[in-house]
């Protein structure tokens, strides 16, 4: 799947996505020792975590513009230096305000790393077969599990919950000296492609704007499932809280289970009916949970909910890489600032979607709210099919065989 000559350049990738990964559910994990420890209220703890969320969709945007002017090498190692600065002192005081501004490096530093390395698989992978992207992916779905993970064995030993932001801060150091000593792709027009896409502005092509779309959709569903459906099972199913908290690990697990599966066997050349096949399994998934909310509660529908949450997670596991790699095909000369443009799309709706869920479930319930859920995962299914469409007629690699 990996090129021998790019196998320790994807390594080194795949450690710093995997921490990266870590970086996005830690703070989430420790949430409930800084409002005991640090006294916050729900409004300063809620300026402190969009800090975060804002400068990083404003960051994906730039940094595809940096890797076009800087190169990706810095546009990432100035990510792991914010990173690395944010994590060392974040939680060192209570001061709500401090730690806004801690956030906002970390969410910039978030921002350049996603971009730098989804670019740099890309250039990766020459064939265009989407299993890196798809490996890359997985590896962020291994360092969301690792993070709460390393806060509760932390808690459990009776150790700081801070010493896991000091720890990312030390790896995160460490992979960037790593970094420094690592050939990344040159910032060149990949020649292999055979596209008409003319390098102008990618803003002309519907494919720029439709995958700011998906990717705003799908970041909205994917976390947006995993963030309540703890909530949503104790609500409708009656669940303890402890048995609900392991279905967000099933979620993830039926993710990860696709983003290392799917490059692991299947073989096949037609990778966006792929996409397109398994976003629908995710849309299914999701509106069948939401309709069985308002069945009577028994073990034939506390089977049947578990078995939905796995594959809403394993039909969201392909959604993001797949993306990507049709924008590195579709724009083989705006690269960087298409994939950074998308990213942005993610970002963004990484902010939009938890207010208004939270909204929603004020006004009308939580099995209202989940239905959200169920409508942009539907949505998120007709943007992949209709990106695919406008991909194939400006791409004429997509389906060639043998790919």
């Amino acid at each position: 799947m990996i090129e021998p000559r790019f196998r320790a350049l994807f390594f080194t990738l795949f450690a710093l996505f995997a921490l990266y990964g870590t970086s996005f559910t830690v703070i989430g994990a420790t949430l409930p020792m800084i409002l005991a420890d640090f006294h916050w209220t729900y409004l300063a703890t809620g300026f402190v975590l969009a800090a975060g969320a804002v400068t990083y969709f404003l960051s994906t945007f730039a940094a595809g513009y940096l890797i076009k002017h800087w190169g990706v090498k810095p546009t990432i190692l100035l990510g792991l230096v914010l990173d690395v600065a944010g994590l060392s002192f974040f939680a060192a005081t209570p001061d709500p305000l401090i730690n806004t501004l801690l956030t906002t490096l970390i969410g910039v530093g978030q921002g350049c790393i996603e971009v730098g390395v989804n670019w740099s698989t890309v250039r990766i992978d020459t064939r265009h077969t989407g299993r890196p992207m798809n490996l890359m992916h997985g590896a962020f779905a291994v360092g969301a599990i690792l993070g709460p993970l390393a806060v509760s064995l932390l808690i459990h030993n009776d150790l700081a919950w801070t010493a896991v932001y000091r720890g990312m801060a030390l790896i995160f150091a460490l992979l960037a000296v790593l970094t420094l000593s690592t050939a990344l792709p040159p910032n060149t027009t990949d020649q292999t492609v055979a596209n008409d896409e003319p390098p102008g502005n990618p803003s002309a092509n519907p494919a720029y704007w439709l995958s700011f779309c998906a990717l705003f959709l799908y970041v909205g569903v994917e976390l947006g499932v995993s963030n309540w459906v703890a909530e949503y099972f104790v609500v409708v199913f009656d669940y303890s809280t402890a048995a609900s908290a392991l279905l967000v690990s099933l979620f993830w697990t039926g993710l990860l289970a696709g983003r290392f599966g799917v490059p692991l066997f299947y073989r096949g050349a037609r990778h966006d009916a792929a996409l397109i096949g398994l976003s629908s399994l995710a849309a299914i998934a999701v509106v069948l949970l939401t309709l069985l909310g308002y069945a009577t509660p028994n073990a034939v529908t506390d089977n049947a909910g578990r078995l939905l949450v796995f594959l809403a997670g394993l039909g969201c596991s392909i959604y993001y890489p797949a993306v990507i790699t049709l924008l590195g095909k579709c724009f083989p000369h705006a690269q960087s600032q298409v994939i950074g443009f998308a990213a942005t799309g993610g970002g963004v709706g990484a902010f939009v979607f938890p207010f208004l869920m939270s909204a929603m479930a004020q006004r009308w319930g939580i099995r209202a709210g989940f239905a959200v859920y169920g409508v942009f995962a539907v949505a998120m299914t007709v943007v992949a099919v209709w990106l695919v469409i406008v991909a194939a007629k400006g791409d004429t690699v997509i389906n060639r065989p043998g790919e």
